[in-house]
């Protein structure tokens, strides 16, 4: 009697937590209602895009999975350097047609689209590869181009299979599945590549609030791709947002997964300088990834690296040239390791 109660418990519950998620989903991913919408402004004239044609009259672009269930990723954008060079950028994507104008349709598109965190940062590294490539919009609906290896390392298991598979188990099936090491050499290269042109670049500092592994992946040539960048947001806009947030902890000053701050007590309000630097963060994720099956010869000195990385503080007044140090540290380590090979 009692497996067979604690058989019925696991059935009921498991099909009370599919039944929360499959709700919250199918209200939330309702691809066709997507598409009506847009389509539906389209046709009246408010809005226009070079991805306008193929989904809503030649019927050859079609929304397919869902990758996210949140109601909205919209994020703020702050003052940017070189606002002039962006200003150009978008304006180039905005005129869909390429006719040297901008028309009022176009120019509500790119103004929707502008809201969105991900699509300004394919823009401002659109020359540096670090995102796909940008196919098409229409509206507040962008297309870019599918990165065939995501997550960046491990296997993308159903949320149901995550719940009971133990910690070392997952880690041991993420590892089976990686790549060869001189590989995974070159994607972290890449990482480290997208950490620099973050880092005071042409349009200003962006902060990396989420470095997990679902956010990126990687090509058929192992080039780093940025698949999920909500997250990675303008220092300036991060910073207005942190200046207005109460708290009473530093837990309270958390930003995404990764951006944390600390809390004046004598004000209640977050401070905005984050205490770890996106570097650290990028080398907290790619530790254990890099770590197995490196070679014996430069294992000792690239743990050394990798764990000084970790410790980079984001208030340290020296910090950016221990930042840069690290960074060419890193690269030369592992590029000398892998620039003989076929997979450099």
């Amino acid at each position: 009697m009692k497996y067979l109660f604690f058989s019925w418990l696991a059935v009921f519950v498991g099909s009370w937590v599919v039944y929360v998620e499959y709700s919250s989903y199918t209200e939330l991913c309702r691809g066709h209602e997507c598409k009506n919408s847009i389509c539906d402004k389209f046709q009246k004239g408010v809005i226009d895009g070079s991805a306008c044609n193929s989904l809503c009259e030649k019927d050859t672009l079609y929304l397919g999975k869902c990758l996210s269930a949140k109601p909205s990723n919209q994020a703020k954008v702050g003052d940017q350097a070189n606002l002039a060079d962006l200003v150009t950028l978008v304006l180039g994507v905005a005129d869909s047609n390429k006719d040297g104008q901008i028309s009022l349709s176009e120019a509500h598109s790119a103004w929707a689209l502008l809201q969105l965190n991900e699509f300004l940062l394919s823009i401002v590294l659109q020359e540096r590869e670090h995102t796909p490539r940008l196919l098409g919009f229409c509206g507040d609906l962008y297309v870019m181009e599918k990165v065939p290896y995501v997550p960046l390392y491990g296997v993308s298991l159903p949320w149901m299979v995550e719940l009971w598979i133990p910690a070392s188990l997952r880690r041991s099936i993420d590892q089976w599945a990686a790549p060869s090491w001189p590989r995974k050499a070159k994607i972290a290269i890449g990482l480290f590549e997208l950490v620099e042109d973050l880092f005071h670049g042409t349009f200003g500092s962006f902060l990396m609030c989420d470095v997990s592994a679902a956010g990126f992946g990687y090509t058929e040539r192992h080039d780093i791709k940025v698949v999920d960048a909500r997250r990675i947001v303008p220092e300036a806009a991060f910073q207005e947002v942190m200046r207005e947030r109460r708290c009473e902890e530093d837990s309270d000053c958390m930003y995404g997964r990764d951006c944390l701050t600390s809390c004046d007590l004598t004000k209640h309000r977050c401070t905005t300088e984050v205490t770890q630097p996106n570097l650290a963060k990028v080398c907290s994720t790619l530790k254990d990834y890099l770590l197995y099956g490196a070679p014996s010869d430069i294992k000792d000195e690239l743990e050394k690296q990798l764990y000084a990385c970790i410790a980079l503080k984001g208030a340290s007044e020296q910090m950016e040239m221990e930042h840069s140090l690290i960074l060419n540290n890193l690269k030369t380590l592992l590029w000398k390791k892998i620039s003989h090979t076929k997979d450099s």
